[in-house]
């Protein structure tokens, strides 16, 4: 059973000893394309049209929203006056007492 053994581990040695002599760098290089580095195309038309429909778009949508739910920036309900609040709901204990 050693003997079984010991043939996978010898096929694993030399593998991996004769694979240390190849040079590491032989790895093929998918770079370029339509996009490099300082180096850009012209867009389409359609493609500049389109984006500025969509920023219109965008902006159309959070313009209309703040002027008609106004209510969801700031809040739906009436902003309590701090003149009304007690000093116990602030916190602050009364004026007889030491720390």
């Amino acid at each position: 059973m050693l003997i079984s053994r010991g043939v996978g581990v010898i096929k694993n040695v030399t593998a991996l000893a004769t694979r240390a002599k190849t040079p590491m760098n032989t790895q093929v290089r998918h770079s370029g394309g339509p996009v490099m580095y300082r180096d850009m195309w012209e867009p389409r038309k359609f493609d500049v049209y389109m984006a500025e429909a969509c920023g219109g778009l965008m902006w159309w949508w959070i313009l209309w929203h703040m002027w008609h739910d106004f209510g969801h920036i700031v809040g739906e309900f009436p902003y309590p006056e701090a003149d009304k609040w007690t000093d116990e709901e602030l916190g602050i204990p009364p004026e007889g007492e030491d720390f």
